[in-house]
C-alpha cells in the first residue's frame, strides 16, 4: 500500500458521517471503551463495531469495525480519523494496523475446518508448508495459479482453496463452485471448471457463501488472494517459484 493512501482521513469523508456529529463544545471527559462504542452507535446506529481497544497511539482508542475498517478515536470521543497506523523505525515504516489484521486473519482461518476446503496436497512426507487461497473459478489469474498447483505441490507447498466468487452469492461463478463442491470428486471438478469445462449442475449443503463472507471479513477484494500461515494477505498471482521464495522455500 502506498504511504500516501494510508494517511488517516476524516471518517466523514469515507463513511458519510455528519461533520458536526462530534461537537468541539462537549466536555473533555475521558470515556470508557463501552462509552465510545455507545457514542458512535448513537450517531450512526448502522455502524457495526466489533470492538474498542486502547491504541498504541497515545491518547486514542482503536475502534475495529466488523467490515475491517479501523477508526482512531480520541479518549473523549470528540474526534476520530480512519486509516492505517504506521510506526516509524530507523529504516522503514511499519504498518501496525496491518500487523493486527494478520493476527485477526490467523484467528479466522484457524476456525475453518480443513474438510471445508478443497485441498491439493504434496505427496506424503513432502509437505513443507501450506497457503490458503481465496479463488474464483472464472478469474483468469486464478486459473493461471491453478495450473501451477502441481509445481507448488512438488515444492512441498499445500494449496488450500476457499471460495470467493467475485460476482457474489448466486452468481454464475458461485453456482459453478457449488457444482464443483457437490461433485463426487470436488478437486477434479474444480480443475475441470478452471479449464473452462462445463460441470454438471449440482447442489448440496456447502460452505461457499460462508467462505465468500469470510473473504470479505478478511479484507479480500480480488482473486486470487493468498493467505500465509502468519496471516499475511498477498493479493494477486505469483508464479510458483516466486511464491515458494516468499515462503522461504528454494
Amino acid at each position: 500500500m502506498k504511504i500516501a493512501s494510508a494517511i488517516c482521513v476524516l471518517i466523514g469523508l469515507s463513511l458519510g458521517f455528519n461533520g458536526a456529529a462530534f461537537s468541539q463544545d462537549e466536555s473533555k471527559v475521558m470515556l470508557s471503551p463501552d462509552q465510545v462504542k455507545e457514542k458512535l452507535s448513537r450517531v450512526r446506529p448502522d455502524l457495526s463495531v466489533k470492538d474498542v481497544t486502547t491504541s498504541t497511539l497515545p491518547g486514542f482508542y482503536e475502534v475495529n469495525l466488523v467490515e475491517g475498517t479501523v477508526l482512531f478515536v480520541n479518549e473523549d470521543a470528540t474526534y476520530f480519523v480512519v486509516g492505517d497506523l504506521y510506526r516509524i523505525e530507523e529504516n522503514q515504516f511499519v504498518n501496525v494496523t496491518e500487523e493486527q489484521r494478520n493476527v485477526n486473519r490467523r484467528e479466522l482461518l484457524a476456525a475453518v475446518e480443513l474438510s471445508d476446503m478443497l485441498v491439493f496436497s504434496p505427496p506424503a512426507g513432502m509437505k513443507k508448508t501450506a497457503v490458503t487461497v481465496f479463488t474464483d473459478i472464472d478469474c483468469g489469474f486464478c486459473r493461471k495459479l491453478h495450473k501451477e498447483v502441481p509445481e507448488l505441490n512438488r515444492l512441498g507447498i499445500e494449496v488450500r482453496y476457499l471460495a470467493y466468487p467475485r460476482a457474489g452469492v448466486n452468481s454464475k461463478s458461485y453456482d459453478k463452485y457449488v457444482s464443483a463442491w457437490c461433485s463426487d470428486n470436488p478437486q477434479l471438478a474444480l480443475t475441470k471448471a478452471k479449464l473452462g469445462q462445463v460441470l454438471e449442475e449440482k447442489t448440496c449443503e456447502n460452505p461457499v457463501a460462508a467462505q465468500y463472507a469470510l473473504g470479505n471479513l478478511m479484507g479480500v477484494s480480488g482473486t486470487p488472494a493468498i493467505v500465509f500461515d502468519d496471516g499475511t494477505l498477498l493479493p494477486g498471482y505469483l508464479p510458483a517459484v516466486k511464491l515458494a521464495a516468499r515462503l522461504g522455500i528454494n
